[in-house]
């Protein structure tokens, strides 16, 4: 079952148009990430979903219902049973932990909330139930925020980059945690996040936006293994951009060759056989290759210089310099990163990616 479906929807601010005809559907249970960057208009989509704002134009249904048609508001935001979660967390610093999950539900409600359920399905510790807002860890707050949105069982959650706020490690625990709990209960969820790591890891489906219209919408290895624009694959992921010449869908570059993905005896990014596409035309076209496909090996056909690294502790991204092209970057484990100045022999596997294509 589709548990929204938003279609068509515009939004304008003067002469910037937030919005520019978005389409974005969230079926049942699932976990829908809307990735992009700043000012992309993600926050102005929840915040129509939500109820919080008009449109220019446009429609949005939850489940079957229309809650807004033709750009206007047709159900106030307490009637459309989604829960809400912003930046912040935004819980009532006067109030403690239970008071605050309790918040906004009815007497009989309140009375039938299992507020212990939802801490333990946080992963919180039933003791904090009593506790200040101010005797919490950002972590804890933002899944108690997420332990309210849940006690009005809704059947849409909206997260407004809700971990943004978090350390590296704590986001990632936080949310793990928070996204567990949404499908425990059956719940869809839209998460909103310019995290590139965040989107891919929590998701069932990413959606990418872009100058407010969504680009493309896919599983996360799709999007990051078959970008459908030069912006998807350098915004989801880093890679290089190398001009080739392709024939029967081989593309021929200064590092190797590549099939096309989408072209026959492609894969689809995780080795099965790729559908039949838009194969490459042949010619001289731009291709993109992410940093994993490119290789350090003894045996490579191609000489490569190492010109510099960005280490990541458990990886690095090593930039290396090619004749013909320059900068080259290949991922290598954190234990295996060459010196600068290095001179490396590199092999390539894998599908390209090809855009701009010409004759």
């Amino acid at each position: 079952m589709t548990v929204l479906d938003a279609r068509a929807l515009v939004r304008t601010f003067g002469s910037v148009r937030a919005l520019d005809g978005v389409d974005l559907r969230v079926e049942d249970g699932q976990v829908l990430a809307v990735l992009g960057p700043s000012g992309c208009g993600k926050t102005t989509l929840l915040r129509i979903i939500a109820g919080f704002m008009a449109a220019d134009a446009g429609s949005v249904e939850l489940g079957s219902r229309p809650v807004l048609v033709d750009g206007r508001s047709r159900v106030p935001t307490r009637e459309r049973n989604i829960g809400y979660v912003p930046q912040e967390g935004a819980l009532f610093p006067h109030l403690d932990v239970a008071a605050n999950i309790t918040f906004g539900l009815s007497r009989s409600e309140r009375r039938e909330a299992d507020v212990s359920g939802l801490l333990d399905l946080l992963g919180l510790d039933r003791s904090l139930a009593g506790r200040a807002p101010h005797e919490l860890s950002g972590g804890q707050q933002q899944r108690v925020a997420v332990a309210r949105a849940l006690a009005r069982k809704p059947t849409l959650l909206l997260l407004d980059e809700p971990f943004s706020s978090l350390d590296a490690s704590l986001r990632e625990t936080t949310g793990r945690a928070v996204v567990d709990a949404v499908r425990a209960t059956g719940a869809a969820a839209l998460l909103v996040t310019h995290d590139q790591n965040e989107a891919l890891s929590l998701a069932d489906v990413v959606g990418v936006m872009s100058q407010g219209k969504v680009v493309q919408v896919g599983e996360p290895l799709q999007v990051y293994a078959r970008p459908a624009t030069p912006f998807v694959a350098s915004f989801v992921g880093s890679g290089t951009v190398l001009r080739a010449r392709v024939a029967d869908g081989i593309a021929d570059s200064v590092i190797g060759s590549f099939p096309i993905a989408g072209s026959p005896g492609g894969t689809d990014g995780s080795g099965r056989p790729d559908s039949p596409g838009a194969s490459a035309t042949a010619g001289e076209t731009d291709i993109f290759v992410r940093p994993e496909q490119v290789l350090i090996d003894p045996d490579g056909p191609v000489q490569a210089t190492v010109d510099r690294f960005d280490f990541y502790g458990h990886d690095a991204c090593v930039h290396l310099h090619v004749e013909g092209h320059g900068d080259v970057l290949c991922r290598v484990r954190g234990d295996r990163v060459p010196s600068p100045g290095e001179q490396v022999r590199i092999s390539v596997t894998g599908n390209a990616t090809a855009f701009g294509r010409t004759s």
